[in-house]
């Protein structure tokens, strides 16, 4: 057996980067980020992922596609291949907790082959404080070098992702690709907090100085980073969260921020970030100066940055935060049919959370790189990741909303003015960001609204500092038949996707109704 490093909160970051410097597992960029390639799989493998079905889930887990099931056996036997390979290689391992809140955090013990996977753990896992005692804790173990047979394996390829909740244990071989880590666990806390009466979330969030404190919902390149990026608040963390019945808390100790065209001007602080000890995944470098170049998507549209929290200034430092008083669905319509701003009511705030529409930007799943931007519904925006039947996120979301009374908003960070493919032009991100501080200053609460057809969507007639020919999309566009059209389509769309939920009516009749007969 070779040496195994073992990290804990205290080992400096600087250690491990030596150690991945030393195995040439990547180089050191001129703004001294760590830069790496995870070669051919540059985004998250949903085809290869299994969650072990058993007696703990058969009956728990809202198997599919998305969720499919391997059996104990296939698990047990992958994992001693990947235990009997790293014997065999020096490794890395480290404890660390998921979740801020001392009440809900969840313990896990991460081995890893490589130093910077085990760098990355140290950045978006919650360091121990020195006096933690760990009674139990979750296992991963990450072999990126160690491909799987498929078939002959119990799989699907050369890779896997398996979860057992039963053993509490997490296997993943055959991928470099940093993010199927936090995933992963993002996964076992989504499984787990319902059954805490904590809502689990795929949002960002942040507080102003009055504290109060914002939601931003959507998948992956929809603006939940870049907006909660708010130099004027305090970041609590750009991804995933839990909602308790005492407020909102970070599962994370750290960001993962999408790279792809960044700038200083539109995203100071997380260009700030990207320094000593972050990591960049699949980000181009000049080959002579190491300067990144951001608007390179030859290896990926999905590069990726991640460091930890403490590399945003402004942050909260608390290990919870209030209730929400705003929550923003994000959502990029490819149609230009939605508009940039919507007030939502709570059944509203049921039906799009379910929905979960929005479209893949710079694709994070491996097989949808040359698909270029496509829409899709992603319940609880962020279908991926949540293990349990939609309507158990959905009532729990609704309980907590009804418990606080905050303000619900939809916000479309897509197109305006036409299809993406049919002259449509992106809302650009001032537009947006004025839109969110307009929401986050209490001027939308009391403005003058009308509702747009099919959606039954509140929009604003005016925002400071927006033009109007933005807040209507039928008037922005040339031809409002057209708009009408598209409208329609979308509203059918929507309703074909919640008719394979089971909802209440209220929920039903709280989206695109009147729209004949439900055929796209």
């Amino acid at each position: 057996m070779e040496t195994v490093e073992k990290i804990d909160s205290q080992t400096p970051a600087q250690k491990l980067l030596k150690g991945a410097l030393l195995r040439n597992e990547g180089i050191l960029a001129s703004n001294g980020a760590f830069s790496v390639n995870t070669g051919s799989r540059t985004g998250r493998s949903p085809k290869d992922r299994f969650i072990v079905d058993d007696d703990t889930t058969h009956l728990t887990i809202d198997w599919g596609t998305i969720n499919q099931p391997i059996s104990n056996s296939v698990f047990n036997s992958l994992w001693k291949k990947a235990s009997d390979y790293l014997e065999e290689k020096s490794n890395f391992s480290g404890n660390y907790a998921i979740g801020t809140d001392n009440q809900y955090q969840l313990f896990v013990h991460v081995t890893t082959e490589l130093a910077w996977h085990q760098l990355f753990c140290r950045h978006l896992f919650v360091p121990l404080k020195p006096e933690t005692q760990i009674s139990s804790a979750w296992k991963l173990v990450c072999a990126p070098n160690l491909k799987t047979k498929g078939k002959e394996d119990g799989v699907n390829g050369d890779a896997a992702i398996l979860i057992d909740f039963t053993q509490e244990k997490i296997l993943i071989c055959g991928t470099h690709y940093a993010g199927e880590i936090k995933k992963a666990m993002f996964s076992v806390m989504n499984y787990l907090m319902p059954d805490q009466d904590v809502l689990p979330m795929h949002c960002s969030a942040n507080i102003g100085e009055d504290g109060d404190v914002a939601l931003f919902f959507g998948l992956s390149g929809t603006g939940k980073t870049t907006l909660s990026a708010d130099p004027e608040r305090f970041l609590i963390g750009d991804d995933e969260h839990g909602w308790s019945k005492e407020g909102v808390f970070n599962f994370e100790g750290g960001c993962y921020a999408k790279c792809i065209n960044l700038s200083k001007e539109s995203e100071p602080l997380i260009w700030d970030a990207i320094k000593d000890n972050a990591i960049m995944e699949n980000v181009v470098l000049d080959p002579i100066t190491l300067i990144p170049n951001y608007d390179d998507d030859s290896l990926t549209q999905n590069t990726r940055a991640a460091y930890p929290i403490d590399h945003i200034l402004q942050r909260s430092f608390a290990s919870k935060n209030p209730h929400p008083n705003y929550i923003i669905f994000l959502t990029c319509d490819l149609y230009g049919v939605l508009p940039p701003v919507a007030n939502l009511s709570k059944t509203q705030a049921a039906y799009y959370f379910l929905s979960g529409y929005t479209a893949l930007v710079g694709s994070t799943e491996v097989g949808n790189e040359n698909n270029g931007i496509k829409p899709v519904f992603s319940r609880c925006f962020g279908a991926p990741f949540f293990p349990k039947s939609a309507n158990c996120y959905a009532n729990l979301l609704m309980k907590r909303i009804e418990q606080t009374d905050c303000s619900i908003f939809l916000v479309n960070t897509g197109w305006t003015g036409g299809a993406r493919d049919q002259g449509g032009k992106r809302f650009p991100i001032p537009v947006t960001r004025a839109i969110v501080s307009a929401i986050l200053c209490g001027q939308l609460d009391h403005a003058d609204y009308e509702t747009i057809p099919y959606f039954k969507l509140r929009i604003p007639r005016f925002i400071d500092g927006v033009e109007t020919t933005f807040l209507n999309p039928r008037t922005a566009w040339s031809s409002t038949s057209s708009y009408d059209q598209a409208s329609l389509c979308l509203a059918r769309a929507f309703a074909n996707n919640i008719a394979l939920m089971n909802v209440s009516d209220d929920i039903l009749l709280a989206g695109p109704t009147e729209i004949n007969e439900v055929t796209v």
